[in-house]
Parts: structure tokens; sequence; C-alpha cells
């Protein structure tokens, strides 16, 4: 079976050109934007005293997370959500996944009564927004750790490991790794894979839209997914050390653009932002 062609000419098993760019915003503890093609998401991470009713006097904290997007995000305007004085089922439900995504890799003990608040706001969205903001906000949670700790504002690190996150498709028996959005309206099947830095799994998404998935196509879909997020970790902690740690800094030096070459080999290469 001959390989589908891609519009960006990628393989069946390359993922999208990656940009990220540290500390765009300047009164966040961290913020990252994660730019995976033409998908943008910004996330960006802050820590306040307080927990929820259920938790008072238990000294550990929480994390909490909201998901949303921007009105010009999309092809068509997105309504933004306040003056419909409600929020979308679509925004609620990523939310909350990208809450409990993150809560599985954090020692709450370790920032007592306090509570981690996670953003992220999709700049333009063409695929994968969900899995992009849990990658982005992962490593937003790693630079405020260590701000935290050098600030006195914690003792001592909380984060247990980090996470990552793909979306993996299927499309006439092929797998298609990191689908856009023109590939994923025309997927038969398509599954959200988020796995931790250790290699362990914190939850699978998705399922068949026309036909059952075959166990031995499943398969492939997890062997694919394994190896893309592997290459996230190893591009993140990268790009990671040569962002500063201690304290946000302007954004035009700190940005690194992370691609796929022919060779199945990545480079990590100096972006300027003018």
């Amino acid at each position: 079976m001959e390989h589908l062609r891609r519009s960006d000419n990628r393989s069946n098993e390359q993922i999208r050109q990656i940009w990220i760019t540290s500390d765009p915003l300047r009164y966040a503890a961290s913020s990252i934007l994660f730019e995976l093609g033409d998908t943008k998401v910004l996330c960006a991470v802050n820590i306040a005293p307080g927990v929820p009713h259920f938790l008072r006097g238990k000294k550990c904290g929480w994390l909490n997370a909201e998901y949303a997007l921007l009105p010009s995000s999309t092809h068509v305007r997105t309504v933004r959500e306040i003056t419909q004085m409600k929020r979308s089922g679509r925004s609620t439900e990523i939310s909350r996944l990208i809450g409990r995504v993150l809560r599985t890799i954090i020692n709450f003990e370790a920032i007592g009564e306090c509570t981690i608040s996670v953003d992220c706001d999709v700049l333009q969205a063409d695929g994968g927004t969900r899995t992009a903001s849990i990658t982005a906000a992962s490593m937003a949670l790693v630079l405020a750790q260590t701000r935290w700790i050098s600030q006195g504002v914690i003792a001592q690190p909380f984060l247990l490991e980090t996470v990552a996150a793909i979306s993996v498709g299927i499309f006439d028996g092929q797998v298609l790794v990191d689908p856009d959005y023109a590939e994923d309206s025309m997927l038969e099947a398509d599954f959200n894979l988020i796995v931790t830095s250790s290699g362990s799994l914190v939850e699978i998404q998705g399922g068949a839209e026309r036909a059952p998935v075959a166990w031995d196509l499943f398969e492939k879909v997890r062997l694919n997914a394994q190896q893309s997020i592997a290459f996230l970790f190893s591009t993140v902690n990268q790009t990671l050390q040569t962002f500063p740690l201690l304290s946000p800094q302007p954004p035009a030096l700190l940005s690194k653009k992370l691609q796929r070459m022919p060779s199945s080999q990545f480079s990590l290469k100096n972006r300027m932002n003018i």
C-alpha cells in the first residue's frame, strides 16, 4: 500500500515542525508558546495560596487547569464563552483532561495548601490542540518548579516526572502520526496517547468513527505513539536546557525550532523573533 501524500510532505510517522518559545508572558511564573505545525498553544503557570474546600487542613495542594479557544483560532470565529455565560462541553472536557493528567505527576504535599493554575489558550487550531497543551503545560511546570524553589515559594520539588502527548489517526489502513485538521476530518479512527517520561501510560482517548479497528492495527498506533513521544521528550529536554530557569526573560533569544530531518534524525536550530 502506498503512503498517503500528506499536505506538508511528511511521512506517516513524522511529527509536524515544532517551535517552542519560553516566557512570552511577563507576569506568569512561567509560560510556553508551543507551535506544532500551524497549531499554536500558549500555556501559563501560576501559584496562589488556598485549596478547594475538600482539601482544607490536609496540608497538601491542588492543580487546576483551564483550556480555551480564542475567537480567531478557528476557521469560523469561536464565540468567547464568557459572552455566553457558560463553558462549552468541549472546553470543559479538555480542561478536565489536562488537569487530571498533570495531577498524576505531582506530589501535592510538597507545595502545601496552595493551588497551581495552568491556563492553556489556543491561539490557532489546526489539530492536536489538547495534546500540544499537555506537552506545553508539562514544560511550563518544570520551569515554574525551579523558579519557585529559587524564590523560596516552595521548599522542595513537586514534580514526580513529566508528561507528553501525541495524536495518532488511522486512514485507509495507514497509521498517521500527529494529523492536522484536514487529515483529522477524514480519519477512520483517532487516538490521543499521554505518556510519562518514565514510559508509563497516563491516558488513552479515542476510538473508531467508521469501522472497528483490528488489534494489530492498534498495536501499530501504540508503537508509533511511543516513538513519537520519545522524540518529544528528547527535544523538550534539550530545549529546557537552553532556557533560563531562574527568572522569566524576554522571548527574543529564547525560542527554539525543532525540525525532523529526512534521515529521521532531529536537529535543534536557533530561531530569532524579530
